[in-house]
């Protein structure tokens, strides 16, 4: 009897640290392992940037606009203000699980960066890095900053945080019914997961964007207010 006292009570130690372990790993690691990924993805794209030459005139090269978006590849830097003055993170192409341990994950099927469509882009609530952790903060007017290397991208928010399933996926069609968006345009739409530590809902927003404006003019006003 004392020896199996003595095994079950070696086995519930043994679980008991497995789950600290897993819980830590949670919390943790991958949120250490997010930061260094993502900073290595930015640093990846300035790299790639620096090495492209800006052109001369205003607007977005060509070039680099009309390059098709690789799996797993970065695609810009995107900053949201509201959810802190260091909040950045690199947007990648795609939205399966490898690419969302890096950063925000672009919906493939979505619009291009500051072109006519909706660009989509999904990213984690908690764990990871936690990026959106903070996404019920987001209010219509609120900016959404992003960068392609050669020109800054200026959104605000219009409507949400709007929760739905994930079955939803008209939430991410080129003009979204819930959105209220009237017809065609330039518009992002934000997704993540709810509530906090689950996934049996998603939390949306909507945005348009508000102003473009060459790099070479220096940061936008939004990131500065």
């Amino acid at each position: 009897m004392r020896l199996v006292v003595r095994t079950f009570s070696e086995l519930c130690l043994t679980v008991g640290t497995l789950i600290v372990l897993f819980v830590v790993y949670v919390l943790y690691w991958t949120g250490v392992q997010a930061g260094i990924s993502g900073a290595a993805q930015i640093d990846t794209l300035r790299r790639e940037w620096a090495a492209t030459p800006v052109p001369a005139a205003p607007g977005p090269s060509p070039a680099r606009v009309r390059t098709p978006y690789v799996p797993g590849k970065g695609i810009a830097v995107m900053y949201v203000p509201r959810l802190g003055r260091d909040w950045k993170w690199p947007v990648l192409e795609g939205t399966g699980t490898g690419v969302l341990k890096k950063g925000l994950g672009h919906y493939a099927a979505t619009g291009r960066l500051g072109e006519t469509g909706n660009f989509a882009v999904a990213g984690h609530r908690r764990t990871y890095g936690d990026p959106f952790k903070d996404f019920p903060r987001l209010r219509p007017g609120d900016a959404v900053v992003l960068t392609d290397g050669t020109t800054w991208f200026t959104y605000r928010i219009d409507r949400g945080p709007h929760r739905t399933v994930p079955g939803d996926v008209a939430v991410v069609d080129p003009v979204p019914r819930k959105s209220r968006f009237d017809g065609p345009g330039r518009y992002l739409t934000l997704t993540t997961c709810d509530p906090e530590w689950g996934s049996s809902h998603r939390l949306v927003v909507w945005a348009h964007l508000d102003a473009t404006q060459p790099v070479t003019d220096g940061r936008p006003q939004a990131l500065d207010s």
